[in-house]
């Protein structure tokens, strides 16, 4: 008796369980996508192969496997399975974990993982009520963040684990994702249904690599298309549920998991799966801020204008401030195209002005504008490279005086011979020499007091003609010195 009522809680429970959750694999094989990690040979897969699993970090967007890899691998391992919240786990629960798992280990052998979403949120006191027992093997600890764990994760934490990011899966492992709760019993494989081959298509661009939100439209679809129909939208395995859906007295379901009949085809198409998932969302948390401005500085520098308008696009429909876009264009002008083209710093500076006047939408226009325009120009870095040359050369020691012809005036020293108190500069009887002064415009004085080179123009766009005036400046220089010619 108490097991049938057991077998009826459980197929209750299952019952009201969303559809990515009960989908959720249950072994390595029946987990898609993430072949970097888990492909043969791959170091996450001989680890788990060989039962050396240390503290992980698992980072990467929603919906993309953490919590079920972790779960996966205290399966695959044979490992007790703990999971908790690391911004609601209070010191009082840690250590009650600890032991948990020490009574645990001593009574059956079995170690325990300790699986703690948003790892990012776990406070020093927290940690340092762990770490020693994760230290000792007591506990394996493997965290969970959509956050990059580098900028995010307690450094102590990082120190001790090992990463692994999770991509996003492909539109094909979307697809397969969804075609396998389709047929699974744990799933709709107790429904007589058809998805279109459109509908799939649309699930798998839609959610952005996110299995779960593929799943979720899935379940939205079939759950509300099935009330029109009369169709029963969830089949269970258990022996429990293979009878009539139970009713109460007003003659209305009691929740309890109904059998879904072999008649009534569901056939969910392209619109329906529209309906379902609504408008694509942008994936856009913090590591999306800096991940989307760095993808499109780099398609500017790259020379991609079509790439650098898309990632100004993703970031406009997520809400991106389009100043903050602005700035990081006026700052990519000076930095990638320099004096190849000075123009472009002109037209970034103008891009931020317009921005700040004009506002959203109008503003992406700007935008785009002036990233296409800098995409296009000719690229240099000639002018980066020198100021941090010299900002080298500063910080580690090359601290020259300014010469005493060069100085101002007002603070040279006084020539005690002159009787008028007239200030000079004078080093070995040398004076400044007027550049006005001269023919050409060139002397052969020496503006900094030792031979060093920091400015090195490129052969691209304008830089070709400075590079060319520059050369030759150089050589008069040197001529009129005495250097040689």
């Amino acid at each position: 008796m108490n097991d049938l009522w057991a077998a009826r809680r459980e197929d209750a429970r299952r019952g009201v369980e969303p559809l990515a959750v009960r989908m959720r694999p249950r072994s390595l094989d029946e987990v898609v996508g993430q072949t970097h990690l888990l492909g043969p040979g791959k170091l996450l897969r001989r680890m788990i192969d060989a039962d050396t699993i240390t503290s992980l970090i698992l980072h990467g967007p929603p919906g993309t496997g953490k919590t079920t890899l972790a779960c996966v691998i205290a399966g695959a391992t044979g490992r007790r399975f703990v999971r908790e919240n690391a911004a609601s786990v209070g010191v009082k629960r840690i250590r009650e974990l600890i032991d948990e798992a020490d009574r645990n280990l001593g009574d059956t052998g079995r170690r325990t993982i300790l699986f703690l979403d948003e790892i990012h949120r776990f406070t020093k006191a927290q940690q340092d009520v762990l770490l020693g027992d994760v230290e000792r093997g007591l506990i394996t600890l493997i965290g969970a963040t959509t956050e990059n764990p580098l900028f995010s994760v307690n450094s102590a934490l990082i120190s001790r684990s090992t990463l692994f990011r999770l991509e996003p899966l492909t539109e094909d492992e979307i697809v397969e994702v969804v075609r396998r709760a389709i047929r699974d019993p744990r799933g709709f494989g107790g429904l007589d249904l058809n998805v279109t081959d459109d509908a799939l298509r649309v699930w798998a661009v839609k959610s952005e690599g996110d299995a779960r939100r593929a799943l979720n439209a899935l379940e939205v679809a079939v759950l509300s298309s099935s009330r029109g129909t009369g169709v029963p939208p969830v089949a269970s395995s258990s022996p429990s549920s293979q009878f009539n859906s139970p009713t109460n007295e007003e003659g209305g379901e009691t929740g309890e998991t109904p059998v879904p009949p072999r008649s009534g085809r569901l056939i969910i198409d392209r619109q329906i799966a529209e309906d379902s998932i609504q408008q694509k969302v942008a994936v856009y948390g913090d590591d999306g801020h800096y991940d989307a401005i760095s993808a499109m500085i780099k398609s500017v520098r790259g020379s991609d204008p079509d790439a650098a308008v898309y990632w100004i696009a993703r970031m406009l429909d997520a809400g991106e401030d389009p100043r903050f876009i602005a700035r990081r264009l006026a700052i990519l002008a000076s930095e990638d195209i320099g004096n190849a083209d000075p123009r472009g710093v002109v037209i970034a500076q103008s891009c931020w002005d317009l921005v700040e006047r004009i506002g959203m939408p109008e503003a992406r226009i700007t935008l785009s504008q002036c990233a296409t325009y800098l995409a296009c120009a000719p690229k240099s870095n000639a002018a980066y490279r020198a100021i941090d040359a010299a900002l080298k050369d500063v910080r580690e020691g090359r601290v020259l005086p300014v010469p005493l012809y060069l100085r101002d005036k007002n603070t040279s020293p006084v020539d005690a011979g002159s009787g008028a108190g007239n200030r000079v500069r004078l080093v070995e009887n040398e004076k400044y020499e007027y550049s006005h002064g001269v023919e050409g415009g060139l002397t052969g004085q020496d503006y900094l007091g030792v031979e060093k080179v920091y400015y090195e123009p490129t052969n691209e766009g304008a830089e070709r003609a400075m590079r060319e005036r520059l050369d030759e400046v150089r050589r008069r220089r040197r001529a009129r010195r005495g250097d040689g010619s």
